[in-house]
């Protein structure tokens, strides 16, 4: 076997093969996530929002220009929070000040649909409805069948799914409903195949590098979407809304999907470009062939039991939990309770993904110079991140809870903060799979993400079933429920976590497999030495009851008994 210390001042990441797949995965999480995020913002623009009684004489002056109206309803929220309904009275009126034309607030506020809380919740979790169900599926096909083109056929699909929203949208909401279940359904591939894939391309000491910045595009999605789309709402065409999807599934999939096949192999073995120096030094970090790893069946049991395995389950549903609250309901907790207008609304909900993009590209840098350095061993590293990551959240999503908007800068601040610890995690759990079980973790991540898609199923419901006022004290509840998930996550993961590889994940001995396959090479040459023999007796006529040159029984038997 080569050293993987003499290989690797040969082989540098810049332009190698492994990274050259990690920038891919990276632009493909990106794409993934911009599809998934759009509506969340879309739909701010797309659905009317509620209208109330105005009593007060200075509004009514306002909406005729100084003379007093008999129209008694405008387009803007109210709360009710008795703690600081005064200050959120203040913070309302602010869009109403004589600076703000009428036509502009009517236009960021009005939209095409009137679907009640319920609808647009139900519109947001349909996408995770479709989601878990390819999860495990995407694993075992990505192995099967190669995770560059389960990816690259699924990403197709989601281009189509979001690039017929707006006609959806127009005809029924219901078409809306299956094309969200669609592009779920397609896009919950995603993790599988790349873990699938990294497990037989990421080294060792790489791997907290490489899987932190490819699902570093998760983050970098959300902040375009968050701040490209409410751009989109106000200046863009097809009613604002509608070029949202039509921009995120063509200029993105689409593009993507066509680089995705040239350029990517499943494996370094079928990698056409690699050097022999990056493939030998891939190969002899992991520890077996992808010929291999191929030919080990799934341990089903033992994955299924290993408490590892759980551990990363338990840490996961507990961190996406936040995540996915704050990914759906974010731009309406902007809108609700701190009293942004749609512009700002986006750009303002986009940075602290900015925080997170930035924090999960740098998790991985420094997981694995604590490992190669040794301060550090790879469960305890995997432990520290994610724990910091799990509490950390948990103290400022709460804190959050109790910010009005009048201190608008500590909230955006709190919410940076925590979506920053969020990136963490991409040293902790994230890649955490690859660790215990490299030739399995596509499968693996498949049954951990299939549990990790559970919060997103669930968490815009619970926002829309405890937040039906939309007051500050509601948003609360709905953040105490996340801290509380994230606490019980970080106890878990404590306890149970592990670095290393697992018994019931390590290959068969080397020697084992260079024994079976010397046995089979050697009794596949045997039977084609007899066969071109007895060929060539019965080409001279020799044919006898008893020939001798004919397998019996016996022989045959012994040929076996060498396997």
């Amino acid at each position: 076997m080569v050293d993987s210390k003499q290989v690797l001042p040969k082989v540098p990441a810049l332009c190698s093969q492994r990274w050259n797949l990690a920038v891919m995965c990276f632009f493909g999480f990106l794409i993934v996530y911009v599809t998934r995020v759009n509506l969340s913002v879309a739909i701010i623009c797309m659905v009317r929002a509620p209208r109330v009684n105005v009593t007060s004489v200075d509004q009514r002056n306002l909406l005729t220009g100084g003379q007093t109206s008999e129209v008694s309803t405008i387009p803007i929220n109210v709360t009710t929070d008795e703690g600081t309904a005064e200050d959120e009275s203040d913070c309302s009126l602010e869009i109403m000040k004589p600076s703000v034309s009428m036509s502009s607030v009517l236009l960021f506020m009005d939209g095409e649909f009137v679907w009640d809380k319920a609808t647009q919740s139900r519109l947001l979790a349909m996408y995770f409805y479709g989601y878990i169900f390819t999860q495990i599926p995407g694993g075992w096909l990505a192995g099967r069948y190669g995770g560059r083109r389960v990816w690259g056929v699924c990403q197709s699909i989601c281009a189509l799914s979001t690039l017929a929203t707006p006609l959806a949208a127009r005809a029924h909401v219901y078409l809306v409903y299956a094309l969200r279940f669609l592009l779920g359904l397609a896009a919950g591939v995603s993790y599988p195949c790349v873990y699938a894939m990294m497990g037989r391309w990421a080294p060792k000491l790489e791997r907290s590098k490489i899987m932190s910045f490819c699902v570093t595009g998760s983050s970098v999605a959300n902040v375009l979407t968050f701040s490209l789309s409410a751009l989109l709402c106000v200046y863009g065409f097809d009613n604002g809304w509608g070029s949202i999807f039509y921009l995120s599934g063509s200029i993105g999939n689409l593009v993507w999907v066509v680089v995705w096949f040239v350029v990517t192999a499943d494996t370094p073995a079928k990698h056409k470009r690699i050097s022999e120096a990056e493939r030998n030094y891939i190969q002899s970090s992991i520890g077996d062939t992808p010929e291999d790893k191929e030919k080990l069946p799934t341990p089903w049991r033992a994955l299924l039991t290993s408490a590892p395995v759980w551990a990363c389950v338990i840490a996961q549903m507990s961190s996406t939990y936040i995540a996915y609250t704050l990914l759906t309901s974010l731009p309406a907790f902007m809108k609700e309770v701190l009293k942004f207008e749609i512009k700002q609304n986006g750009a303002l909900s986009a940075l602290p993904y900015l925080c997170q993009a930035v924090i999960s590209a740098l998790s991985g840098q420094v997981a694995d110079r604590l490992r190669e350095r040794g301060f550090l061993s790879t469960k305890n590293t995997r432990k520290l991140f994610q724990i910091s990551s799990s509490l950390g959240m948990a103290i400022c999503i709460v804190s959050a809870g109790y910010i009005n908007c009048s201190q608008r800068p500590l909230a955006v601040f709190l919410l940076c903060l925590c979506l920053s610890f969020y990136g963490l995690s991409r040293a902790g759990y994230i890649v955490n799979h690859i660790d215990i079980a490299p030739r399995h973790a596509g499968v693996m991540f498949g049954i951990t993400n299939t549990a990790g898609t559970i919060p997103g199923m669930v968490a815009p419901l619970v926002v829309g079933a405890l937040t039906p006022n939309r007051t500050a004290e509601e948003w609360r509840h709905v953040f105490y429920v996340c801290a509380a998930l994230s606490v019980v996550g970080a106890v878990v993961y404590g306890i149970f976590a592990e670095g290393e590889l697992q018994s019931w994940a390590a290959p068969p001995p080397v020697e084992n497999t260079v024994k079976y396959e010397s046995a089979k090479v050697e009794n596949d040459n045997e039977n084609h030495t007899q066969t071109s023999s007895e060929r060539k007796d019965v080409s001279l006529g020799d044919v006898t009851p008893n020939n001798s040159n004919l397998v019996s029984p016996g022989k045959e038997d012994t040929n076996k008994s060498r396997i």
